[in-house]
């Protein structure tokens, strides 16, 4: 069994996923201690614990330190199944949760099972300090799309912070292998895109976000493709604003979610100047997808290269997670930008 410190690097509930996803894919039993230590409230939380349930669920999986608050969990998988699944992060505790991180913990391993698998999942789909499902569809499956891996995700119901509720479906096909990435440098112009939307606000807040976002990249002579959408179906109010960028060897979104007591135009801004950072690093994927693709390259055919705006904590600490599970080598060099190279564990997956 492999016995890792969770407090390790950033220490946050992306070590736990990572390292769970890893388990499940590989079929190694793994023991993890001090879970979320350093956190205001450490072990384990509702999306914390319906991510293990739920990878659990997929592998008929041997748990102890399943429940809430645990700060140490065995985990032994025994048999990857795909099929229909159902999981909903309020279930154990009234939550928003992100539906996005759980569907990302699943992904992997279920790439790997014998049989396609459908997922309803329900949660958070536009929550703080997580990918908003905008981000999943427009910026990290089109960019497994380019190594060969196929899903698909609908988001059915907006969800946001803090009432949760909302839901997406997802369609998993397995695959027999998948080839690296050689992003080093993105070819010029990118197209840029976006959604401005709002859900049982009024729709000029939109609107305006919309407004801002067009007028900061007007003045860099920079046009977006920015679509209006107004929905009166989630459980509460919310807004975003998400902007996404796509071209040859790149991949990026940038999002921003509505507060209250802060502007439109302010809310346009926060998802503004990272992309215009991203686009002045020459970087080829953002920071989030940076880390997000790590586990899927260790596993690839073929070495990989690509390079994000900066290295962070959270892409220092996924590295680490990969290479306690398999003899892959990530090199992260800093920048700006920040170049990483995967040279993949060139193992087959166990039957």
């Amino acid at each position: 069994m492999l016995t890792l410190d969770a407090s390790h690097g950033e220490g946050g509930g992306q070590l736990l996923r990572t390292a769970l996803a890893l388990s499940v894919a590989l079929r190694q039993p793994v023991a993890l201690s001090r879970i979320r230590a350093r956190r205001p409230k450490p072990g384990l939380q509702p999306q914390h614990l319906t991510v293990v349930r739920a990878l659990a669920a997929v592998s008929d999986a041997a748990v102890s330190g399943d429940a809430l608050d645990s700060t140490e969990i065995i985990f032994a998988p025994r048999a990857l199944r795909g099929g229909s699944y159902r999981f909903d992060v309020g279930a154990i505790r009234g939550s928003a949760g992100s539906v996005s991180l759980l569907f990302q913990a699943l992904l992997l391993p279920l790439f790997l099972a014998r049989e396609p698998a459908r997922l309803t999942l329900i949660g958070g789909t536009h929550v703080p300090w997580s990918p908003t499902v905008h981000h999943l569809t427009a910026v990290f499956l089109p960019a497994l799309r380019s190594l060969g891996l196929e899903a698909e995700v609908s988001l059915e119901r907006w969800g946001w912070y803090p009432r949760g509720g909302g839901e997406i479906g997802a369609r998993i096909g397995p695959s027999s292998g998948w080839s690296g990435l050689c992003w080093e440098a993105r070819a010029p112009h990118p197209r840029i895109s976006g959604v401005s939307a709002v859900c049982r606000l009024p729709v000029h807040i939109a609107e305006r976000q919309r407004r801002r976002a067009l007028e900061r990249l007007a003045r860099r002579e920079l046009a977006a493709d920015i679509a209006l959408v107004e929905d009166a179906h989630a459980f509460g109010p919310g807004t975003l604003l998400f902007l996404a960028v796509a071209g040859e060897c790149a991949r990026a979104g940038f999002s921003a979610l509505g507060r209250r007591g802060v502007r439109a135009e302010a809310i346009a801004d926060e998802a503004a100047d990272p992309l215009l950072g991203y686009l002045d690093s020459a970087a080829t994927v953002d920071d989030h997808l940076a880390d997000q693709l790590l586990p899927f390259l260790a596993l690839a055919r073929t070495s990989s290269v690509f390079t994000c705006p900066r290295r962070s904590s959270h892409l220092d600490t996924v590295a680490w997670v990969v290479e306690q599970f398999l003899p892959a080598r990530i090199e992260v060099v800093d920048g700006p930008p920040a170049r990483v190279r995967i040279t993949p564990a060139g193992l087959a997956p166990p039957p």
